[in-house]
């Protein structure tokens, strides 16, 4: 069956009309509407991989849609009912995906043939073997590997990516010979050097808009400028897998000498000869998205339970880090911290659920988050940053939790319990707020503000709290706003003082880090 797509615009619209309206039968064919104009075919066959082997794709750029074939019914079934539950995103812009009233997709290779040859490159990968030399469309988009050094960017990064998490999930596609992380314009990315460019193709064309944990931590990834990258020490920034003899640098941890030598032999350490291990976990007990079957190497379909699970954001959530989620935080100003400004700071990355700032040390203070992984994620972003002019550390604390004082006993309002705080901004699943999470910043976000407030009752009201406000500007209407303060620690101050400040008529302003500037 060949399927025609030459209806002209005005029949086109009346079928989607119809398909709105009816719930088609299951097919392993799959309709994907309102794509962004300038999506590509890897990214669309992204969208499907996490649920099995996607077998066919036809694009209709002209009209924002693609049909993606999987392999078998049952995986298309899954991908529908996790999509049901989490609204699917290409470039950040919701899709929408249903059964198309096609049972399977035969294309006209002419036509579609930089989409089949993207296909092709990724099942090749995904079966563990390399692509077929024979076929010349496939041989060319491979060819077309500039660089064996690959840049990633990681978008929606709720749970801190290390550098050993790349190094498992980059090694499938070939020898990891090089990485290097850091942060750019409040982003997270990392350079990652293959042995050979046709790897880095590979791992481009398969992981490209993939999230590492599930609905998080997005993928972004391009071919570096650099041809070799020069690493000079191996720590948890950087590491050279070739030259395990490398110093750790200034104030990084040592790489033990036992642990050097068995990352050198390339990915011995993850257990299976695919390179990654079903459902691997960074110590947390979050189920990776692109966890990989240890057989064949194809990314293994989530089962309907997991998806649901994940939808509600439980799988990411309840993960055990191997940590209490308590976190000790030293070298604090005693004279003017709060347990309520610690619970607004560390309430950026999670929700912190009891403060006890120490009677004893009162410089020192316990947070409990809801969780190891949140108590990792506030650790990674507020460790070493500067609070009330003093730069404060951010420890994992032995302690399993955050003991109230005993009845009757006044403790001069130390410790607070926030359990039903109202302002916990991750207790509802699938919040915005999760994509939303980005390092302490000079620029703040702004929302809800009142429609009567102007630009100048803002930049007063944040001069006020202690520092100066260079530059501002509304968006989405006047309901939010950008706001730079002068130094990161003047935005700090500003957000422990102003989250949920009440601007009058039941407006309560909320405080975010952005990843912009103005």
């Amino acid at each position: 069956m060949m399927l025609d797509f030459t209806a002209n615009g005005n029949d086109s619209s009346k079928k989607l009309r119809v398909e709105d309206r009816m719930e088609s039968p299951p097919s392993r064919v799959l309709h994907i509407r309102k794509l962004p104009s300038e999506v590509s075919e890897t990214e669309v066959i992204a969208l499907g991989l996490p649920f099995g082997k996607v077998t066919n794709i036809l694009m209709l750029k002209g009209k924002n849609q693609a049909f993606l074939e999987l392999g078998t019914e049952e995986a298309a079934v899954t991908m529908v009912n996790y999509y049901t539950a989490v609204m699917p995103q290409v470039r950040n812009v919701p899709v929408f995906i249903q059964f198309s009233n096609h049972k399977e997709l035969k294309t006209d290779s002419t036509l579609n043939q930089r989409a089949q040859a993207v296909l092709q490159a990724v099942s090749a990968v995904q079966d563990g073997g390399s692509p077929n030399s024979d076929n010349s469309t496939l041989d060319s988009v491979l060819a077309h590997a500039p660089s064996p050094v690959l840049r990633i960017i990681i978008d929606n990064m709720f749970y801190p990516v290390t550098l050993d998490v790349l190094q498992q999930i980059f090694s499938k596609f070939g020898t990891v010979m090089k990485i290097i992380t850091f942060t750019k314009n409040n982003q997270f990315q990392a350079l990652l050097q293959f042995s050979e460019p046709v790897n880095a193709q590979q791992a481009r064309l398969s992981l490209d808009g993939q999230n590492i944990y599930n609905s998080c931590c997005t993928l972004r990834i391009d071919f570096s400028k650099l041809v070799n990258l020069n690493v000079k020490y191996n720590n948890d920034k950087s590491r050279d897998y070739t030259r395990p003899e490398l110093p750790a640098g200034d104030g990084q941890p040592a790489l033990d000498p036992a642990m050097a030598a068995a990352y050198n032999k390339d990915s011995s350490l993850l257990g299976t000869p695919s390179g990654m291990g079903a459902h691997y976990s960074n110590g947390g007990g979050f189920q990776s998205s692109l966890s990989l079957s240890q057989g064949g190497g194809a990314i293994n379909p989530m089962s309907a339970a997991a998806a649901a699970a994940a939808a509600a954001g439980r799988m990411v959530l309840s993960g055990h880090s191997g940590c209490s989620g308590v976190l000790l935080v030293s070298n604090l100003n005693e004279e003017m911290v709060t347990p309520q400004s610690l619970f607004t700071l560390f309430g950026v990355y999670g929700d912190a659920q009891r403060v006890k700032i120490l009677y004893n040390k009162k410089d020192s203070a316990l947070i409990q988050m809801s969780d190891g992984n949140q108590a990792q994620l506030a650790m990674s972003h507020l460790n070493g940053q500067k609070m009330h002019g003093k730069i404060i550390r951010v420890t994992l604390s032995k302690h399993q939790a955050v003991q109230l004082p005993r009845e009757g006993l006044d403790d001069q309002g130390l410790t607070k319990d926030f359990t039903n705080s109202p302002l916990h901004r991750f207790k509802k699943p699938g919040s915005k707020n999760f994509q939303n999470i980005f390092p302490p910043s000079a620029t703040l976000h702004l929302s809800n503000v009142p429609e009567d407030v102007t630009e100048e009752d803002l930049r007063l009201l944040f001069s006020n709290a202690g520092g100066i406000v260079k530059a501002f500007k509304f968006f989405q209407g006047h309901k939010m706003a950008l706001l730079q303060m002068s130094t990161v620690e003047e935005a700090i101050q500003a957000l422990m003082d102003l989250h949920n400040y009440d601007m009058g008529s039941n407006h309560h302003l909320k405080v975010s880090f952005s990843k912009s500037t103005i």
